[in-house]
């Protein structure tokens, strides 16, 4: 028999590594260390074209990312605007983080944005493309990172951003799971940052790959959990 109920967050998303470990304390976030982290939900990863424009190949990519694009649509941002909207009503800061360049050919990119694939980008700052969602858009002052690289840790004044606002605790959510998601809660975990990552705030492009970037992270570099379930731990 299988069914739709989700396995609570200690017992969800466990490899190898800790098929047998003991269930992980609860979290205790602070006041005042807490911090918001949205990650690349940028609008170049959500515009689609008209398929009934594209030939027999581009339509067959175009299908493979359908339920990439459902899932952002209908689970993802809005888990996101309502991480949003608690973070900012309980006044918890919130950041966020995108791939752009400073120069038009980006020619101050890392290597990873220039080898020839899918992740070749070319985002010059202030393109459309380049901005996040209108959805779940930055309001006020808060702050966004800019990155050539997939963690957002890495050649950005993050680090120090956190340290300034005395941020050790961070609640990571935003796409691709198994690329600019994973990188950055890696590099966060290695400066002994806590972090959470928010498993339906988060999505790569096949379901399949999502669910075991999050089994490989989980525990050891971050805690996995849903957005209900973080609601419960929020000061």
């Amino acid at each position: 028999m299988t069914t739709d109920t989700p396995v609570p967050w200690k017992r969800a998303f466990r490899s190898l590594y800790y098929a047998q470990a003991p269930e992980p304390s609860d979290p205790v976030l602070e006041r005042g260390k807490l911090a918001l982290l949205v990650i690349d939900v940028q609008n170049v990863y959500l515009q689609r074209p008209d398929p009934a424009t594209l030939d027999a190949p581009a339509r067959a990519l175009y299908d493979a990312w359908t339920p990439f694009h459902r899932r952002m649509h209908g689970v993802v941002i809005p888990a996101i605007g309502a991480l949003q909207a608690r973070f900012r009503a309980d006044r918890h800061e919130v950041l966020f983080a995108r791939i752009a360049c400073h120069t038009r050919d980006g020619r101050e990119r890392s290597l990873s944005q220039k080898l020839p694939g899918w992740n070749n980008l070319l985002l010059p700052k202030d393109a459309w493309e380049s901005q996040i969602v209108p959805a779940i858009a930055p309001q006020g002052d808060e702050m966004v990172v800019t990155k050539t690289t997939d963690s957002a840790l890495t050649g950005t004044s993050l680090r120090l951003t956190l340290a300034n606002l005395g941020i050790a605790q961070l609640v990571c959510c935003g796409i691709f799971t198994d690329q600019c998601v994973s990188s950055t809660v890696r590099s966060l975990a290695d400066e002994s940052f806590q972090v959470i990552v928010v498993e339906d705030a988060c999505a790569a492009g096949s379901d399949a790959l999502h669910r075991q970037e999050l089994e490989i992270i989980n525990h050891i570099y971050c805690q996995v959990m849903r957005t209900d379930e973080l609601f419960g731990y929020l000061p």
